[in-house]
């Protein structure tokens, strides 16, 4: 198995190019099917965080003022990163803000994201819904319970990632699962998964 930086942001809205800002940022990396590190931090970017989103994630103006600067933040994840393959639960949204973090230190992302949101839509047809809670519940995975804080999200969300890992293994008769083809099989229709598998396990 590949090893994997799971990531996740708290932010003050749906995107960077209406103007919001990141506010919290977690990694874990899963290497040999466990979690072996991690990396969280809040970010001061001076942005205003809506009453709203302090109810969702409890994080609060006061608490950001005393935070680290976000370029400082950003610049000690692209180290702790690298070039370790990233996977996020709707990786959409936090692939635009690492993206317009890292711009701002002048660092560029050199991997790819796999989303495991749009992969459990594939993987899990049966799932009422696939909200990384609902998934967690439907699945019964490690429930870190304090949803909506960006560490306990990504270990939710690494969990998941080893779960269809795993499933896909036994479903499939695969010896290993890379994020590459995971990254390939994100974008197939859910009839094609099975024969997108077999095409790929010819071509090795």
């Amino acid at each position: 198995m590949d090893t994997v930086a799971v990531i996740d942001f708290e932010t003050t809205g749906m995107s960077p190019a209406m103007g919001d800002r990141a506010t919290e940022v977690a990694v874990v990396i899963v290497e040999n099917g466990v979690i072996v590190d991690s990396f969280q931090s809040l970010m001061n970017t001076g942005a205003y965080i809506p009453a709203f989103i302090t109810e969702l994630t409890g994080i609060s103006n006061a608490m950001l003022r005393h935070a680290p600067p976000a370029a400082q933040v950003m610049g000690e994840l692209a180290e702790f990163v690298g070039t370790i393959p990233l996977v996020a639960h709707n990786a959409a949204f936090d692939s635009r803000f690492l993206d317009a973090e890292w711009a701002r230190i002048g660092h560029c992302r050199p991997q790819k994201f796999a989303c495991s949101m749009l992969l459990a839509r594939r993987i899990y047809p049966d799932s009422p819904d696939y909200k990384l809670g609902t998934l967690v519940n439907h699945l019964k995975l490690p429930d870190n319970a304090r949803h909506h804080r960006a560490l306990a999200d990504a270990q939710m969300t690494a969990h998941l990632w080893l779960r269809m890992v795993s499933d896909l293994k036994n479903q499939h008769g695969l010896n290993a699962v890379s994020h590459e083809l995971l990254c390939s099989l994100q974008k197939v229709p859910k009839a094609k998964i099975a024969s997108s598998i077999e095409k790929s396990r010819r071509s090795l």
